[in-house]
């Protein structure tokens, strides 16, 4: 076991040189020769893999990315010798492997927009609140076929859900990480999305499975 604060600070820096792996240019590259950050919608992450690559590499990468989440917010905090604190340290490495994936190291700050991270994430951290989250997310595509659109209404849902399983005092002491986590996660990804959003608010944001223009 690492020593405080070492058992604080080596989990959650590590969490986000794993979520810093981009997964999708490296697939992209290695299997198919084609640079995500040239192609589609410019994004190395799973949405515009399956757009540019094809379906089964879309998913490569959407399985790649989630498993960089889950994998270190479930193994990196049992490095922390107070056991009191794993739960606390475990919210930290998800929130570090998402930013990683956001804005990974390796390529200048400019990654993918967090939402397979996150999945692999949440589904560690607040398990009820990734099936409320993911039920968002299935609705909302099966109405719309969009995705970034599917995302943003699965982070509100994430957010409120989360709230409502701990009211009436979310932000109590055992509680309070978990909290902060159900708010800056959804706020991570919508911010994430803002371009989206405006290419939703103007109808011209495309629907899975068709072209969607260089931004």
């Amino acid at each position: 076991m690492l020593a405080a604060p070492w058992s604080i600070l080596i989990p959650i820096v590590a969490a986000y040189l794993c979520g810093s792996i981009p997964f999708g240019l490296l697939v992209g590259k290695w299997f198919c020769g084609v640079d995500l950050r040239t192609h589609g919608s410019l994004n190395i992450g799973a949405t515009n893999a399956a757009r540019v690559l094809g379906k089964k590499w879309g998913l490569l990468v959407l399985l790649l990315d989630a498993l960089k989440g889950l994998l270190p917010t479930l193994l990196l905090p049992l490095l922390a010798a107070d056991t009191d604190l794993r739960q606390h340290v475990q919210v930290g490495c998800g929130i570090a492997a998402i930013v990683g994936h956001m804005f990974p190291c390796w390529l200048g700050f400019r990654g993918g927009k967090g939402v397979a991270t996150s999945l692999g994430v949440v589904s560690i951290v607040v398990p009820w609140g990734m099936l409320i989250a993911f039920g968002a997310f299935i609705l909302t595509f099966l109405l719309s076929r969009i995705v970034s659109l599917s995302s943003i209404v699965a982070a509100v849902a994430l957010a409120v859900g989360q709230m409502i399983l701990l009211w009436p005092a979310p932000f109590r002491h055992q509680t309070w990480s978990i909290a902060a986590f159900s708010l800056i996660v959804p706020v991570l990804v919508i911010v994430r999305h803002r371009t989206n959003i405006g290419r939703l608010l103007k109808g011209t944001e495309a629907k899975f499975g068709t072209p969607k223009p260089a931004t």
